[in-house]
């Protein structure tokens, strides 16, 4: 069965996910909804589909659409969830689903009331190149792992609802949630956080630098923000060598270096679109296949560690 997705809205990043639909038969994108029918219209025409709904409640209507792809902005992530869920629709929810554990808490809640699956956009962990980091790190490559270093920002221009206070925008929620992500995927979930940050657009953290405490005394390091040169890295540091990848997010150019005392091996990956592995690990949960990969912990997590970072950084200020 191809998962049949509607996208709810006409967001830029629905290219990225359309493209990544052309790459998998496990889900294919048949509709999408605008609170202008017009520019819904105009959407499914230059993307050839079949459906277009001038409100979002018409889309979650729909018979003909299983699941909901939500990428509208950071603060509406939980309300168009839980009441996709409770429309009878399977969630894939752009990243992050929120900076609030209750809210995480609240929209699982409504997934598993109505027998649903929800998951959390992170594509980049769906990657061939983040499967073999986590298998590099389990197998001791390395050494006992000791740091994870993180990096990813770029620079802004208003308008831009990434500078919104009142759409939950900023560098954590915008890129610094990958760096987060990446660090909870290879140390687990920390005991401790503490960041600093730097205020832009509307009252957003246009820079923030944090440092996180995870089991076995590993660091996380992370810096992110929305006011700097393009930057995207991710380090794992060991008692024995060094995992360093260049391009850890968006994956175009998948490479892994090892690097150790006695010199640099390079290990390439086959490039496969990242947006068409989540789409097949979600596709597999909504047939019952096998469980998604990141569930309600992971989510809840996430959200946690988002929390503690900008509680840290608030207080700091």
């Amino acid at each position: 069965m191809t998962v049949r997705l509607g996208l709810l809205s006409t967001a830029n990043i629905n290219r990225a996910m359309l493209g990544g639909a052309l790459r998998t038969d496990a889900a294919e994108v048949v509709a999408v909804a605008s609170r202008e029918a017009e520019r819904a219209e105009s959407f499914a025409a230059e993307h050839g589909l079949g459906r277009a709904h001038g409100s979002y409640e018409a889309m979650l209507a729909d018979p003909e659409v299983d699941a909901i792809y939500v990428p509208l902005p950071n603060a509406l992530h939980v309300e168009w969830t839980v009441r996709a869920l409770e429309a009878g629709k399977h969630v894939l929810c752009e990243k992050p689903l929120t900076r609030h554990p209750a809210d995480a808490e609240r929209a699982f809640a409504a997934a598993a009331r109505a027998g649903r699956v929800l998951a959390e956009g992170f594509m980049w962990r769906h990657t061939p190149q983040a499967a073999r980091l986590r298998e590099l790190v389990a197998e001791r490559v390395v050494g006992d792992l000791k740091l994870v270093r993180t990096a990813f920002c770029f620079a802004a221009a208003e308008p831009d609802v990434r500078l919104q206070a009142a759409l939950d925008g900023g560098g954590l929620m915008d890129v610094g949630c990958y760096c987060v992500s990446a660090m909870r995927l290879l140390a687990g979930e920390p005991s401790s956080v503490s960041a600093q940050q730097v205020l832009g657009g509307d009252g957003v953290d246009v820079r923030l630098a944090g440092v996180l405490r995870f089991p076995g005394d590993v660091l996380g390091v992370l810096d992110c923000g929305l006011d700097m040169a393009p930057r995207h890295e991710l380090e794992v540091v060991g008692t024995e060598g060094s995992l360093f990848v260049a391009d850890p997010w968006h994956s175009r150019s998948p490479r892994i270096e090892v690097r150790r005392p006695g010199g640099v091996r390079s290990i390439d990956l086959p490039f496969v679109d990242p947006y068409a592995c989540q789409l097949e690990d979600f596709a597999a949960a909504v047939r019952g296949e096998r469980p998604h990969p990141f569930g309600r912990a992971d989510a809840v997590g996430q959200a946690r560690t988002l929390a503690a970072l900008y509680a840290s950084a608030e207080a700091a200020a």
